[in-house]
C-alpha cells in the first residue's frame, strides 16, 4: 500500500464568485490568493514529496491550482479525481436551507446526521467511503500526493484534524 502525502489547498479567495453572485457550490470556483500561490510554491519544496510517483487532486479550483503548481515545480504528473471534491453540505443540491450552516451541526455531531436534522449533509462515513474509493485506484503506487480539502484529509487522519492551508499530513494507506 502506498505512502500518501496529503496536502490541503492554499489559501482561497472568493471575491470573484461573490461579485458574480454565484451561490453555494459556486464557491467551488474560488481560486487562490497571492498568499495561497506562495504557499503552494513553498509546499512544493517539501522533502517529503521526493520520490512521489503521481499527484491526484480534487477538481475544485483551489485544490487544482495548488496541485498544478506542485506538479510544475516537481515535474510529477497530475491527475484529477472527481471524488476528492469537498464535503457536501447538501447532498440533494436543493439548498433549501443555507448549506453553510450545516457545518457546525456536522462538527457537533462528529459527522453523523441526526434523524431530526434540518440538513441533508454528507456524513463522515459517506465522505470516507467516497474518498477511499477514489484513492483505491492508486494502491499499487509506492508514494502518492493527494491535494484536496481539510475535511477530506481528515478521513485519513482524525475527524477533528484542523489542517492549515497547504498543511501536510503523511499517512500509510491501509
Amino acid at each position: 500500500m502506498p505512502e500518501i502525502i496529503l496536502i490541503r489547498h492554499g489559501e482561497p479567495r472568493y471575491d470573484e464568485v461573490i461579485e458574480r453572485g454565484y451561490p453555494n457550490q459556486g464557491y467551488d470556483l474560488g481560486k487562490l490568493t497571492d498568499r495561497g500561490v506562495s504557499q503552494a510554491h513553498q509546499v512544493s519544496k517539501d522533502v517529503r514529496l521526493k520520490q512521489a510517483e503521481i499527484i491526484i487532486s480534487s477538481p475544485y479550483t483551489r485544490a487544482l491550482q495548488t496541485a498544478a503548481i506542485i506538479s510544475k515545480n516537481t515535474q510529477i504528473d497530475l491527475v484529477v479525481e472527481n471524488d476528492l471534491h469537498e464535503w457536501m453540505p447538501d447532498i440533494t443540491f436543493k439548498n433549501a436551507i443555507n448549506p453553510g450552516s450545516a457545518y457546525p451541526e456536522y462538527m457537533k455531531n462528529n459527522g453523523y446526521l441526526p434523524a431530526n436534522s434540518l440538513f441533508t449533509y454528507e456524513t463522515f462515513d459517506q465522505l470516507k467511503r467516497r474518498v477511499r474509493k477514489a484513492v483505491d485506484k492508486y494502491k499499487d503506487y509506492n508514494k502518492i500526493i493527494v491535494v484536496c480539502h481539510g475535511i477530506v484529509m481528515s478521513t485519513f487522519t482524525k475527524f477533528d484534524d484542523l489542517i492549515e492551508h497547504c498543511g501536510v499530513r503523511v499517512v500509510s494507506y491501509e
